[in-house]
């Protein structure tokens, strides 16, 4: 069970990481640094470290409170004995932005936001009809959305530029803690396997909380604004499947080669088809000593499609371990499901897993 002596939060400090002067003499900036938020209870009582990084449109404020007020994962797990480390994305929240360097922002409309994460009983996916843990209505003009809204901010377009920001200062940020856990959710979801990929002694595992995907095609907010959500495009093909950015395969993957995809058959009538590698599949040799745990609520648009990209890792050498909530008897969760009602209830199941590593 959770543990219910609140520990004394007694250090509460922030620092930046990473970043690099760029531009001509006399005109040099920092780009690419990394805000990171340092909550550290009055004993240590585990080993590693967590880290948490948000997705798209959140800061590391996700972690800290839900928007109804109850304590948020960042001070369940401190109160467990973790200390922990949550970040603001480079050019994102408190990390600063630079238009002539980062490029293009969006944002994340309010229809997207109640039609995907607050609201979504009237989704078009088969599961969304059971969701059940958001508080409130979710939908403008309640209090709790509108305070969940309010949190979103403008974030970098190109998914390619925010992975190679994140895998820069992510690496910088374990160099100067050391061994950790990485908590990522949605957007930040390749991140996970992007860090374990030039940091694999120092990613002691990968609490993945419905990332993006499906393998091969992206299904971004950009689409989901389209409504396309449910549809693999064949020729928006991610060239290193799971991330935008390279990963070390082997053999590797050359600059003139693009993957070997086939698609996968859907296995049940409320999931969609996925993509797999052509046989014989190349290996994530970074990632096979890493454990891996992907998390999917019952109700999100996730579960349409999260077990093509736990199929795909574990095609590739990864050990991962797929958790569809429903299956431990935690029902009615959507895409936001750190921030649900039962969102503690979450974080117990969580910690039996990271415990153990």
């Amino acid at each position: 069970m959770m543990n219910n002596n609140k520990t004394e939060t007694i250090a509460h400090d922030f620092f930046y990481i990473g970043g690099e002067y760029i531009g001509p003499p006399g005109k040099e900036v920092m780009s690419g640094q990394m805000y990171v938020e340092v909550l550290r209870p009055a004993t240590v009582t585990r080993r590693y470290p967590l880290m948490f990084v948000h997705g798209t449109a959140q800061t590391a404020t996700n972690w800290l409170k839900t928007p109804d007020g109850r304590p948020g994962w960042a001070r369940i797990f401190v109160d467990l004995g973790y200390e922990v480390y949550l970040v603001d994305q480079p050019a994102r929240g408190r990390s600063p932005w630079h238009a002539q360097l980062d490029g293009e922002l969006s944002v994340a409309p309010v229809v997207v936001v109640e039609r995907y994460f607050t609201a979504t009983t009237q989704g078009e996916w088969p599961q969304a009809k059971k969701h059940t843990q958001w508080p409130g209505t979710g939908r403008k003009g309640d209090p709790v959305f509108d305070a969940f809204y309010a949190t979103h901010v403008p974030y970098i377009a190109d998914s390619a530029k925010s992975q190679q920001l994140f895998q820069n200062a992510g690496a910088a940020l374990l160099d100067k803690i050391g061994e950790a856990i990485l908590i990522t959710h949605s957007q930040s979801g390749p991140y996970g396997w992007l860090l374990a990929d030039v940091r694999p002694s120092l990613v002691k595992a990968v609490v993945s909380i419905e990332p993006q995907g499906p393998p091969v095609v992206n299904m971004s907010m950009q689409q989901a604004q389209k409504g396309e959500s449910q549809t693999l495009d064949d020729t928006q093909r991610r060239r290193w499947g799971i991330a935008d950015i390279e990963l070390t395969y082997a053999p590797p993957l050359l600059a003139d080669q693009q993957l070997a995809v086939v698609r996968s058959p859907a296995t049940r009538a409320d999931r969609l088809p996925g993509w797999l590698q052509q046989e014989p599949a190349r290996q994530l040799i970074n990632l096979q000593a890493i454990p891996f745990l992907i998390v999917t609520g019952e109700a999100s648009f996730h579960a349409l499609y999260d077990h093509a990209t736990a199929a795909y890792l574990q095609q590739a050498g990864v050990p991962v371990t797929h958790w569809q909530l429903e299956e431990f008897g935690i029902t009615g969760n959507g895409h936001m499901l750190m921030l649900e009602h039962n969102s503690a209830e979450i974080a117990e199941r969580l910690n039996l897993w990271i415990a153990d590593i």
